[in-house]
């Protein structure tokens, strides 16, 4: 897809929007570091504090609000969720809409200095994405430890952050955890990557939706999985993508 030319105050206000997010990860980060040697719920709190500031100050900012729809669909206590992945803001909201939120990670972010630590203390799943069937056995022994905790486990089907309207990829991994978990699995879709992009720091001012979609029911066959969370999320992405628009 194709987006306006960013206007300088645009440019200007993503700036100042970069340095407010990455300003307040290091005092952050810095300032919580104590709170490692405590309950995983101290980090949990640092990281809803910097998710709640982040989003904040989008709206403030950038002029980016983010709306959240679908909310009777929105799992509590110990579920699976598979969300769209389109942007760095989807891995910040959802601290804000889900209670307790564990992500499926590459592991390569737990080798940076503090904030690898943080990833690690609060639970998230690290995936060796070149360990073959022994990931797959480390992912679903990581994902029913943090679904008795009543985590809510969120997966991005195609592993990495797509452009809106690009062709759907989605991989296997989330049928080989939504067949061993034998949870219902919450499909979320967004328009996020429209006004803040896969790539590159120029974001945009507009409204951000993130859409919790009727859960796809357990015990389904693979394919059968597989086609109906991929026809549901991209039905509803591209939906909320014509709604929106990057100005």
């Amino acid at each position: 897809m194709t987006r306006p030319p960013p206007s300088l105050g645009v440019r200007l206000r993503s700036a100042a929007y970069v340095a407010w997010i990455m300003g307040w990860l290091a005092i952050l980060g810095l300032g919580c570091l104590p709170l490692l040697l405590g309950p995983r719920q101290g980090v949990h709190w640092a990281a809803r504090l910097w998710a709640r500031l982040s989003i904040w100050g989008l709206a403030a900012i950038v002029g980016l609000k983010v709306e959240v729809r679908g909310l009777q669909h929105r799992p509590r206590g110990a579920a699976l969720v598979a969300a769209k992945h389109q942007s760095m803001l989807d891995t910040i909201a959802p601290f804000e809409l889900l209670d307790d939120p564990c992500f499926v990670w590459k592991q390569e972010l737990m080798r940076f200095p503090i904030y690898g630590w943080y990833v690690a203390k609060s639970g998230m799943i690290p995936v060796d994405r070149g360990a073959g069937s022994k990931a797959v056995r480390a992912l679903r022994a990581d994902a029913l430890d943090r679904l008795s905790e009543d985590r809510q486990i969120v997966i991005f089907p195609e592993g990495t952050r797509q452009e809106p309207g690009a062709p759907p990829a989605y991989k296997s991994g989330v049928a080989a955890l939504y067949r061993d978990l034998g949870f219902a699995c919450t499909p979320m879709a967004t328009n996020a990557g429209l006004f803040w992009p896969p790539k590159g720091k120029v974001l945009y001012p507009g409204v951000a939706v993130f859409e919790f979609l009727e859960p796809i029911p357990p015990d389904l066959k693979r394919p059968e999985f597989m086609q109906t969370l991929e026809a549901r999320i991209e039905a509803a992405t591209d939906k909320l993508v014509a709604e929106g628009t990057a100005v």
